[in-house]
């Protein structure tokens, strides 16, 4: 069986191994991982495969992970079928100003482009006070939609909005 553990805790070093440590006690096998620092805390998730006998055994070995600072969930994952449409990557660069993620979100959805991964991010931009938001996305779309309809849908956010797609 497959299961997805998410996990946050305070920002130390340690969460990383209590963590990898409940998911061995439990024979588990860690499968792929995302973590990154976010707000201060230690945010992530995992995909572990074990044993379906053995999900108790998780759960109890995550408590320990929780005693060391790690707020964990467990949920069951799905193998389903592989999402249609062809991969595409790109970076946006634009101003950051609230409601940007909606709109990109708003953009791909109206395309049915599925988002498979995407990274955000508020940095300071060349000018004094500008705020430049940054996004690096993996996407799905579908095979009848061309590449340059997702990149004029994006750019329509805004005039300042750059996109660069990754060949």
């Amino acid at each position: 069986m497959a299961v997805i553990l998410t996990a946050v805790g305070e920002d130390r070093p340690g969460l990383t191994q209590s963590l990898a440590a409940a998911i061995e006690m439990a024979g588990g096998n860690w499968l792929e991982s995302h973590f990154a620092r976010l707000g201060g805390q230690y945010v992530g998730s995992v995909l572990v495969e074990l044993p379906s006998d053995r999900l108790g055994t998780l759960e109890a070995a995550v408590a320990d992970a929780e005693s060391a600072g790690f707020k964990v969930s467990i949920l069951p994952a799905t193998t389903g079928d592989p999402l249609p449409g062809q991969p595409l990557a790109f970076e946006l660069v634009g101003e950051d100003r609230p409601g940007i993620v909606r709109e990109v979100a708003t953009a791909l959805a109206a395309l049915d482009v599925n988002i498979v991964d995407l990274q955000t991010s508020a940095e300071d931009g060349p000018m004094f006070g500008d705020k430049l938001f940054r996004a690096r996305a993996r996407v799905l779309i579908p095979a009848t939609t061309p590449t340059d309809r997702v990149r004029e849908a994006l750019e329509r956010i805004s005039g300042d909005i750059m996109v660069d797609f990754e060949e």
